[in-house]
């Protein structure tokens, strides 16, 4: 998901009350529960569309969810004997926890994973265990009616937070809400994922992918590895995938490696200057296709001989 779905669903959890347990949980939330996309860092080093085979895997397993929350909880906790110490403390300040601020560390930093699986992206929660991706298929990847929802509680919650009123109870069924939601859309793409009928053919996998504002529908996306890819009834790649040497590809392209590694439904173009190009029927929309698309190196394609 994106960061601010992961910080409104930090802040919302402060407002049940946690946030009262310790001295700076908010940061200790809200940072938390983005701390996994600290991976990002990956495009200083990475060419291309190698990203793609690194993202939400090594820092988004287990380990990670461990000893990212330790080193925050540790800054926090030395941020705070910091200021103590140059006498800049805020004195309404409650006292630090280390455990505390540890708990609500690793609390924020497990919402993320949570949270990213609910896409049709994918998240490879077991990192470095097995590299196996899982998908969610619940909610597209940035939520207007979950910003509008988690937003307003957090606001409403502050503000009644001010006038000494029930501010914790507003937070708490905000996010009882949230989860009422995800549960619907969860049943959502269930019946979509169970209901698809295809004439022309069998489908290796049946994707039911949340549409970016109409969230209670789903864009169906159908793929065979024999047939290559095809959405609905309207066919998605102009190529079979067998047109390319794909295991020649991949040792001769580390971006090629990494993108069919992430691929979860590949699908192949030609183009009219003769290029043969990946791309992934999840993401083919004009906006998003050239950010989620490679070229095949020359000379491992061709034309099928039946086309």
């Amino acid at each position: 998901m994106d960061n601010l779905t992961h910080s409104l669903v930090g802040a919302l959890i402060g407002q049940t009350g946690l946030k009262k347990r310790t001295g700076l949980a908010m940061p200790a939330l809200i940072i938390g529960a983005n701390l996994p996309d600290v991976d990002a860092a990956c495009f200083f080093w990475l060419e291309g569309q190698e990203h793609l085979g690194f993202r939400r895997g090594i820092t988004h397993g287990p380990p990670a969810l461990v000893l990212l929350p330790l080193i925050l909880a540790g800054l926090l906790w030395g941020w705070d004997r910091w200021q103590a110490k140059r006498g800049k403390r805020p004195e309404d300040r409650v006292p630090v926890h280390f455990g505390w601020l540890y708990g609500l560390s690793l609390l924020g930093c497990l919402t993320h994973p949570a949270l990213d699986w609910l896409n049709v992206y994918g998240i490879r929660l077991l990192e470095p265990f097995s590299s196996q991706w899982f998908y969610g298929d619940t909610l597209f990847i940035i939520d207007i009616w979950l910003w509008g929802l988690m937003g307003f509680a957090v606001w409403w919650s502050l503000r009644q937070e001010k006038r000494g009123a029930d501010w914790q109870r507003t937070g708490r069924q905000a996010l009882a809400l949230v989860l009422v939601y995800i549960g619907v859309q969860a049943g959502v793409t269930g019946v979509a994922e169970r209901s698809y009928s295809q004439e022309s053919i069998e489908p290796d996998i049946a994707i039911a992918s949340p549409p970016p504002l109409w969230s209670l529908n789903r864009d169906m996306i159908y793929w065979s590895a024999e047939e290559g890819g095809a959405m609905g009834m309207q066919r998605i790649g102009n190529m079979p995938l067998s047109a390319c040497d794909l295991d020649a590809a991949r040792l001769a392209d580390s971006e090629v490696d990494a993108f069919l590694f992430w691929s979860r439904t590949p699908v192949l173009d030609r183009t009219e200057e003769g290029a043969f190009i990946l791309g992934d029927a999840r993401f083919y929309d004009p906006l998003s296709r050239d950010r989620f698309s490679v070229e095949v190196p020359a000379g491992l394609c061709s034309e099928p001989a039946n086309r």
